[in-house]
């Protein structure tokens, strides 16, 4: 089974974010993963975008249920209708995430991931206070490479407490 990787992130980035969200896409392709994303604009199209340009393969779940409105680097859209909701099934589907910037939706994704016990590196994004929100870390990354890599690390630690059936529920 292919690995997938989420990430979160703007819709109107910066130059710079944008930047680091293709770079972040494109090298989790080169890792053998899959990027999953919520399939519009922004950030959620620079990591498809550089995914596909690697070679990868994307995964884009929409707000709404016009699957016309996925950015035209999406391989397999999800036009699931249900709003901000969808931000669940994009948080829980990787088996980690990378959060690139970020606004409210942005920290929504990262706290629905960390209480599904899905590891989440950040970039350039929300800096949470371990003891009065999460019992979980949100590393932070300083480049793409680093957050691609730790991402990585993390997804296979999990998979090892996965199957050896230590898992934490939520």
């Amino acid at each position: 089974m292919k690995r997938l990787v989420a990430v979160f992130g703007p819709g109107h980035p910066t130059r710079k974010e944008y930047n680091q969200a293709a770079e972040v896409g494109r090298r989790i392709a080169e890792a053998g993963a899959t990027v999953v994303c919520g399939g519009l604009y922004g950030v959620m199209e620079a990591a498809c975008m550089g995914a596909k340009e690697a070679g990868g393969s994307t995964i884009g779940i929409l707000r709404t249920y016009n699957p016309y409105d996925a950015n035209p680097y999406v391989d397999y859209v999800i036009p699931s209708g249900l709003g901000d909701a969808r931000n669940i099934l994009v948080a829980t589907s990787g088996a980690a995430a990378i959060a690139v910037a970020g606004r409210l939706g942005t920290l929504s994704e990262i706290a629905i991931a960390l209480k599904h016990g899905i590891p989440v590196v950040g970039l350039g994004t929300w800096k949470l206070d371990r003891h009065a929100l999460f019992d979980r870390n949100l590393p932070a990354a300083r480049d793409p490479e680093e957050a691609v890599t730790l991402a990585m690390q993390l997804a296979d630690e999990r998979e090892t407490e996965r199957r050896a059936g230590r898992e934490d529920e939520a």
